[in-house]
């Protein structure tokens, strides 16, 4: 039994995990686990599967949801124990400390609480509170939901943006969420600095503010994020690692950050190559997520970068509607070229046929 909080709050770098179709639409079962490998090779902290990048339309076939949930618990499983074995072993993980695995939950109640029993089943940690697809997204629904699955599974709140599916949330809202002991993490995603703020406040000013952990899912400000700590009360709140859509693609380079960053804080002082890297990664997420088209493209950016690197064999979404944008796939390709150690590019060349295998 691992101490989820913890494990957390030591800082963590927690991808979200794509998933991987073939050019006709079914899941690609190679590719799906070539991904799981690379980012446990990448040295991540953890799995987030069945999330927004993994796509929201998964959980309408539960079938397929518990066939992409199973392959990335075996696969983390098999190659942990691998790494851990005498000569290493798998394709090459980092290191053998199981990764937490997060299982991204939608739906009402009833459905958020039989995906969360599901989820747990196959070995996943925590359930990450996504607002998809539910018909009563009142924050007295939202809240009644979190405490439903919390008694399943620990729980991380999630501020998702507007943009693709989230919704404003009262500061009332997250102090109340707060108060439930099950909630153990926030992923803090509304691409909004004063909505960002609204969260550490109410975090800061809580009784809990030491048992919840404070996650980015800004990819428009990941090292900005990392970086700056929330004071007040005689308290001093820092953001403890990253879930992220961003962290799909350049995963090693993440992983590194985290350890950058880390430094950073022990220090003291912030080196300006850490500040231009900031930088770097809003030009990238600019690419990837499909910016210039208000993040119309921002799944089927993942899968295209993953594509273009050799990983995926297709971008192709569940969704018709889930495609890249027009000149999206050039774009991508530039901040390849402009980027390429924090996109992994060279890693993932060595090591991308060890991973299909």
């Amino acid at each position: 039994m691992i101490d989820l909080t913890a494990r957390l709050a030591a800082g963590v770098a927690i991808p979200a995990h794509p998933l991987a179709l073939t050019t006709e639409g079914a899941i690609d079962e190679r590719a799906q686990r070539a991904l799981t490998r690379y980012y446990l090779d990448a040295g991540v902290d953890g799995l987030a599967v069945g999330v927004h990048t993994t796509q929201f339309e998964l959980h309408e076939d539960r079938a397929a949801l518990t066939d992409v949930w199973r392959l990335a618990a075996e696969t983390a499983a098999a190659e942990t124990a691998a790494a851990g074995m005498p000569g290493g072993g798998g394709a090459g993980v980092a290191q053998a400390t199981a990764p937490v695995l997060v299982a991204g939950i939608v739906g009402d109640t009833p459905q958020a609480v039989a995906e969360a029993e599901l989820a747990a089943e196959l070995g996943y940690q925590a359930a990450l509170l996504c607002p998809w697809g539910m018909a009563d997204r009142s924050e007295d629904a939202l809240l009644d939901r979190a405490r439903a699955v919390g008694e399943v599974l620990p729980t991380i709140g999630f501020y998702l943006q507007e943009s693709v599916g989230g919704q404003r949330l009262s500061r009332d809202y997250w102090r109340r969420l707060f108060d439930l002991e099950s909630v153990v993490a926030v992923k803090t995603a509304p691409f909004d600095r004063y909505r960002t703020n609204d969260v550490a406040q109410v975090l800061l000013a809580h009784d809990r503010w030491d048992a919840v952990v404070l996650l980015t899912g800004n990819d428009d400000s990941i090292v900005h994020d990392l970086l700056t700590p929330t004071r007040g009360h005689g308290r001093e709140l820092r953001v403890r690692g990253g879930l992220l859509g961003q962290w799909a693609v350049g995963a090693r380079a993440a992983v590194d950050l985290i350890t950058q960053v880390r430094a950073a804080v022990d220090a003291g002082t912030v080196p300006m190559d850490l500040l231009a890297q900031a930088n770097a990664l809003v030009q990238i997420n600019a690419a990837v997520f499909d910016v210039e088209h208000d993040f119309a493209g921002c799944v089927a950016g993942v899968n295209e970068v993953l594509r273009q690197q050799g990983v995926l064999a297709s971008a192709r979404c569940l969704s018709d509607r889930e495609r890249l944008s027009s000149g999206q796939a050039d774009l991508i390709a530039q901040v390849r070229q402009d980027y390429p150690q924090l996109l992994d590019e060279e890693f993932v060349a060595a090591r991308r046929e060890e991973w299909l295998g």
